[in-house]
């Protein structure tokens, strides 16, 4: 039996999967895609699961597709046809996924990146669409990555294929926020612990609102808005929160620290 490429640990509420294929610089290849959608579905049917931390081993984050195992592959034999199940799971996650970059991201990889809700990067990390480079297209990954870009950022990288660093991928909106290499999990841990703190079906409430396309009449953003604000107020969640802030304590969701 091969070795595990996908490892998944839970503690203290975060779950966190780990790519661990350093030797083909964590390539999307057949047994790591399908271990990384087993750990996903574990993951959002995990009660105890607050927020998921997908992160890696090696130097490089996710270097895209396994080239090796595509040529002269069909679509579906490469994967083209299942990676975008794994983009959907985790941009469609009821729990928020945070993405930890200790190196770079290529192609699938920075699909992945822009999946996920937070994206926390070493300062040196580098982000490139090498697709067109290859005679492919970064099709699948669009559907992800172009809701986080500024439009004229993505004519210009996706067309040139050029390799970008850590600082614009930031100014671009790619992801949140660039670190030292030594404060990369102290940052982790910082977005990590805001989200905790979050009541699990306000965040995955809230994540649907934000993902949704909005309406042109205001009137009916409204009205829609103002429906699921008195939901989520009057429920269970919403309740127990208000009384946790009334009686200074922590509401019973925010998880309980460790001995």
């Amino acid at each position: 039996m091969a070795d595990e490429l996908v490892h998944y640990e839970v503690r203290r509420g975060i779950a966190t999967i780990t790519l661990d294929s350093p030797r083909n610089r964590n390539a999307l290849s057949a047994q790591l895609r399908g271990e990384l959608t087993q750990h996903l579905k574990a993951a959002v049917a995990d009660d105890g699961v607050r927020v998921v931390v997908l992160s890696h081993t090696g130097s490089v984050f996710c270097s895209g597709m396994d080239l090796k195992e595509a040529g002269g592959a069909s679509a579906n034999q490469q994967g083209v046809n299942e990676f975008p199940a794994i983009l959907e799971r985790i941009w469609t996650s009821p729990k928020p996924v945070v993405a930890r970059l200790a190196g770079p991201a290529r192609a699938g990889g920075v699909g992945i990146v822009a999946a996920c809700d937070i994206a926390v990067a070493v300062e040196t990390a580098t982000f490139a669409f090498s697709e067109v480079r290859i005679g492919v297209v970064p099709a699948v990954i669009s559907v992800t990555v172009l809701p986080r870009l500024l439009p004229r950022a993505a004519h210009e990288l996706f067309l040139t294929g050029e390799v970008f660093g850590a600082q614009r991928a930031q100014e671009i909106g790619l992801i949140n926020s660039q670190v030292p290499v030594d404060g990369l999990d102290d940052e982790v841990a910082r977005y990590t612990g805001m989200l905790a703190l979050g009541a699990p079906n306000a965040l995955a409430s809230t994540k649907r609102m934000l993902q949704q396309p909005r309406a042109t009449n205001l009137g009916d953003v409204f009205a829609d808005m103002l429906e699921l604000s008195a939901k989520h107020f009057g429920g269970a969640e919403g309740q127990e929160g208000i009384a946790a802030f009334v009686e200074k304590r922590k509401a019973s969701w925010v998880p309980a620290e460790e001995d």
